[in-house]
């Protein structure tokens, strides 16, 4: 997700464009950066007042005291895959690591950028971080030590704004205000063919859907592109809709839309296959940062009032539910490396295939999305009983 700056420091859940309650409000400058925990339950923000804060997404109430340590504005955030943890990056040139649970600070800042640090992201797996800089590189780090991994990605000719991993986590992507994206081999730092031009102006934001097939990108020549990522041609014409800068981009968990965040004061929705507007736009401030929960059935925006808005996703469709009573033993949030889910013992449940492992948030209900025509299937593991335990609750059903 890329970072920018907010002219507004609270944050508001909305529920079919309408507000679902107050707003998040203890942010004492610009909120640039927001996103949802892997399991849904909390909003992270972070601020141009140096700190980052944790919100219940039910509530909206602060969870603990923020965040505190950088001592420039906070730019970026994210959480790991597991939940576990929290990574920012902010204007003092460092990258931080936090326990997401206390909310303190794990080991040492990460230096080595040698101006702001604008974006940050974990790989799939959780073991490494990227940061984007001013300074004009990327870096790669050790999620577990805070060490560097090898060399800095150099390519852009200015600052970088936004960086993110493939699915798969092969491929690194960043955006920059040198107009262009750049693909990179995540193994061996090596870019990837030549850069992705077509863009007249910085670029904001970049993200890859859900397969690993397409990237998008956002600019402040008010568009939105579709490039294919194997040959890094576009793809369809750009998006247009935003009469201003378009700050953020990002794609819905199944890969049918991607959500759009301006400073004309809007979100737009539209079809991912189709490149065309998808219902009504939403009516917020100067959109700085935005993005999906990992059900797809929300969105988080910050903005220039200074808040952060949660609004329900287009469209929002229902999941069926069995009538069984649930039998079963807590589950593992994530998938591990060889992409089994498996229970709370170690027995397994479900294979994910490695594309689809970025979106196994919550195994209680993980959408797959599937390889043609932007369709997904959701399978819901609210009500399941394992091993021979459905014999106790197995209702038959009237014919």
């Amino acid at each position: 997700m890329g970072a920018t700056s907010s002219p507004d420091p609270t944050i508001a859940p909305f529920e079919s464009g309408m507000p679902r309650g107050n707003p998040l409000e203890g942010h004492t400058s610009w909120v640039s950066s927001v996103a949802y925990s892997p399991d849904g339950r909390h909003i992270i923000s972070g601020s141009d007042d140096r700190t980052i804060r944790i919100w219940d997404a039910k509530t909206g109430a602060a969870v603990g005291n923020p965040l505190e340590g950088h001592t420039g504005r906070v730019s970026s955030v994210a959480y790991s895959p597991d939940g576990r943890h929290i990574t920012s990056g902010s204007d003092d040139r460092t990258i931080r690591i936090w326990d997401a649970k206390t909310s303190t600070a794990v080991g040492d800042p990460l230096k080595r950028h040698t101006r702001s640090v604008s974006s940050v992201a974990y790989s799939p797996d959780g073991r490494h971080i990227i940061s984007g800089s001013d300074d004009h590189t990327i870096r790669i780090w050790d999620a577990k030590t805070g060490a560097a991994v090898g060399e800095p990605l150099k390519g852009h000719t200015r600052s970088v704004t936004s960086v993110a991993y493939s699915p798969d986590g092969h491929h690194i992507i960043s955006g920059s205000y040198d107009c262009t994206i750049r693909i990179w081999d995540a193994k061996t730092g090596a870019s990837v063919d030549d850069p992705l031009k077509g863009h007249t102006d910085r670029v904001t934001s970049v993200a890859y859907s859900p397969d690993g097939r397409h990237i998008i990108s956002a600019s402040y020549d008010h568009a939105i592109r579709i490039w294919d990522a194997k040959t890094g041609a576009a793809v369809s014409d750009p998006l247009k809709g935003h009469t201003n800068w378009v700050w953020s981009v990002a794609y819905s968990p199944d890969g049918r839309h991607i959500i759009s965040g301006s400073y004309d004061h809007t979100i737009r929705t539209w079809d991912a296959e189709a490149g065309t507007a998808a219902g009504k736009h939403l009516e917020g401030r100067s959109v700085q940062s935005i993005a999906y929960s990992s059900d797809g059935h929300h969105i988080v925006s910050g903005s220039g009032d200074n808040t952060t808005r949660a609004w329900d996703a287009f469209p929002s469709a229902p999941i069926r539910r069995s009538s069984c009573s649930p039998i079963h033993p807590e589950l593992f949030a994530t998938p591990n490396m060889e992409g089994w889910v498996r229970d709370s013992e170690g027995g397994l449940l479900y294979w994910v295939p490695h594309y689809c492992r970025t979106t196994v948030h919550s195994p209680a209900l993980m959408t797959i999305p599937l390889t043609s025509h932007n369709r997904s299937v959701s399978l819901d593991f609210d009500d399941i009983a394992f091993g021979t335990s459905w014999t106790q609750i197995f209702k038959s059903v009237p014919s």
